[in-house]
């Protein structure tokens, strides 16, 4: 009784420390419940034990207060305590299965709700994340339009605040995009129509625009081998580069060079997107695909950014039977490299 009750204080003891955090309450209250069952458990086995013994030797009192002759009396002793001994073996047993596939399935339980815990927190920033990402430019092609409306420029001053509220508006569109096409991916509703085609042109002439279009702070360099062809989806293949580079773009200082590469190697296609910006944590190279996931860098949290552009360029290289992997830069930043087969 004294150990149920320092155990039953440890736990609230624990439970008054962790009270503040919600999120640490459903795996608290779930050790609470798994160390009842093993005490329980415990206590059971020990019950057990306690009473198979009380009975054998219950039993050869009984023998000897009958009047028994003390040889048979020491015979059907020695047989009571071999079967006691089965009995012993038998409970350990089987009591040796339940606590293994107590804390086998304590351990997937464990592992289910941390995930979905970490799930349900993904999806929060992602909420966070996309508001801010729909509002700003929205905010800011606003402001613009009403600069246009009220006051009397000049031409050029015009054709510069035209040009930003096409840019803002290009970069909600861009997210819209991805928001929708990450859910049809999830749902397996997109349909890929793959068909060849001549993808160093395909990638030269996206690109110049899209560096023409907009004002980068890096130096943006196309190593493009000429006439490459590849069977491409033209829908869906456009963001794998434009996630890339964008993010290549996002975590990259002024003034760096990003370098978007596509070579012939034998019987494949290696398409790379090569930065010089802050990196990615070996750790971490593994997870950064999954939906929602950002990198704990404080440095990279706080630039723009929903979670969404890796998970949908993984899901678009493999339905193109392409393979993508994260290399370190010399001497710093990242290379997405992703190889057609």
């Amino acid at each position: 009784m004294t150990f149920y009750l320092k155990a039953l204080s440890l736990f609230y003891y624990l439970y008054t420390m962790n009270a503040a955090s919600k999120k640490s309450r459903p795996l608290f209250w779930f050790y609470i419940l798994l160390t009842y069952v093993f005490l329980q458990f415990s206590w059971w086995t020990y019950s057990m034990f306690v009473l198979n013994s009380e009975n054998t030797r219950l039993k050869t009192e009984l023998n000897l207060l009958k009047g028994e002759n003390p040889e048979e009396v020491i015979s059907k002793g020695n047989a009571m305590n071999a079967k006691l001994h089965k009995r012993w073996l038998m409970i350990t047993s089987e009591g040796a299965v339940f606590v293994f596939l107590l804390l086998l399935g304590g351990y997937q339980i464990r592992k289910t709700l941390k995930k979905e815990t970490a799930l349900a927190q993904q999806q929060k920033n992602f909420l966070l994340s996309v508001t801010h990402e729909l509002k700003s430019p929205i905010a800011s092609t606003k402001l613009q339009l009403q600069t246009l409306q009220k006051h009397e420029l000049e031409r050029e001053k015009q054709k510069e605040i035209i040009a930003n509220a096409i840019s803002d508006t290009e970069r909600l569109n861009n997210l819209v995009e991805n928001i929708l096409l990450a859910a049809k991916i999830e749902n397996s509703v997109f349909a890929f129509h793959k068909e060849p085609y001549n993808l160093s042109n395909y990638i030269t002439e996206g690109m110049n625009q899209t560096i023409k279009s907009f004002n980068y702070k890096q130096k943006v360099v196309l190593d493009i081998d000429p006439d490459i062809t590849l069977n491409i989806d033209r829908t869906s293949f456009p963001s794998i580069i434009l996630n890339l580079f964008e993010n290549a773009v996002k975590y990259s200082p002024e003034n760096s060079t990003i370098t978007i590469g596509l070579k012939k190697q034998n019987e494949n296609v290696l398409l790379s997107v090569a930065d010089e910006g802050v990196g990615i944590l070996a750790s971490e190279k593994s997870t950064i695909f999954q939906k929602f996931y950002r990198v704990g860098n404080e440095d990279v949290r706080k630039t723009k950014g929903t979670g969404l552009g890796l998970f949908i360029v993984k899901h678009i290289v493999e339905n193109h039977n392409g393979i993508i992997t994260v290399k370190e830069n010399t001497p710093r930043g990242s290379i997405f490299e992703i190889t057609f087969g």
